[in-house]
């Protein structure tokens, strides 16, 4: 098929067009990414600056799961904070292709990220003896670089597939940001195909994925069985937050990828959670009650006072 785009920009609708909303969303938006970003880098220097933490594989993906969503949320956030303030919301068509793609890239790596840190948390619980031996530090770099290696193919597979469509029509997208769905109700041909495209690169993987995730869990709680009260409270709290933050990452996900119909006025609304909120909350849920991370955040803190003192 020939691409026939004429189309070189796009008018993002964003989450409101009242000027007075617009303006209260600003400074909210402005807060969430400082917020997030903040959390989220504050959350990987303590785990580089700790050598108690950083030799652990899963504050390793911790750090990793952190630089993650800052960058989700960065590639988001920004340009819907800038439209706020202009007039005319436009974002030309190569960028929107490069938030597509940036979109599904850290999204897919934040995918198999989450899925490494469950393997890690079940080898640790119900193979506690054998841990250091499969948990190596050869191991953990070769699922990080099979998380680079599968976002990558994942998103380059999505935006080959989304160029090949012609734009020469509407250009008006209702939506906060660039994504899928919205482009291939503007696009001017059948896209019914690339629909079944999108559900079986994205849809199927975050419902196999879930469900991975959610067997691996329920295997976990099966063997905490053995395993002393206080044992099983730390790996319940630890367990927990993972579970949260795959809930809230996945479930808006298959939302909006696993089905056949376009267009969905839930949306932009459900994409908030993967895209804002999840980001914002990752550093709480796996902070607040982690007496490790609290105790190396303090240290850190502690020096930084030191030597801010002696300027």
């Amino acid at each position: 098929m020939q691409n026939q785009t004429s189309v070189t920009e796009f008018i993002l609708l964003g989450l409101s067009q009242n000027p007075k909303v617009q303006k209260i969303l600003f400074v909210v938006l402005l807060f969430v990414y400082i917020t997030t970003v903040g959390g989220n880098m504050m959350i990987m220097v303590t785990i580089i600056c700790s050598p108690a933490l950083l030799t652990s594989p899963m504050y390793f993906f911790l750090a990793f799961l952190s630089f993650l969503d800052a960058c989700i949320s960065s590639v988001t956030i920004p340009k819907l904070i800038l439209n706020m303030l202009n007039e005319k919301k436009t974002v030309s068509f190569e960028f929107c292709m490069i938030q597509v793609f940036g979109v599904h890239f850290f999204g897919a790596v934040e995918v198999i990220v989450l899925t490494a840190m469950a393997y890690d948390r079940y080898v640790a619980i119900c193979k506690p003896l054998h841990y250091s031996s499969i948990m190596n530090w050869r191991l953990c770099g070769t699922l990080i670089g099979i998380a680079w290696v599968g976002g990558f193919l994942h998103s380059i597979i999505q935006i080959v597939f989304t160029l090949q469509l012609p734009f020469c029509g509407p250009n008006v997208i209702d939506h906060f940001m660039c994504d899928l769905f919205p482009l291939l109700e503007l696009a001017c041909t059948d896209t019914h195909i690339f629909g079944l495209l999108v559900l079986a690169n994205s849809g199927s993987i975050c419902i196999i994925i879930f469900s991975f995730l959610l067997v691996s869990y329920g295997v976990i709680l099966f063997n905490l069985r053995g395993h002393s009260l206080e044992g099983r409270w730390k790996a319940l709290s630890t367990c927990g937050s993972h579970n949260a933050v795959v809930v809230l990452f996945f479930v808006p996900c298959i939302f909006i990828y696993a089905r056949l119909t376009f267009a969905s006025s839930f949306e932009n609304k459900v994409a908030i959670f993967y895209a804002m909120v999840t980001p914002l909350l990752n550093p709480i849920i796996y902070t607040f009650r982690n007496k490790e991370m609290k105790k190396s955040m303090r240290k850190m803190w502690r020096r930084f006072m030191v030597f801010s003192d002696k300027f």
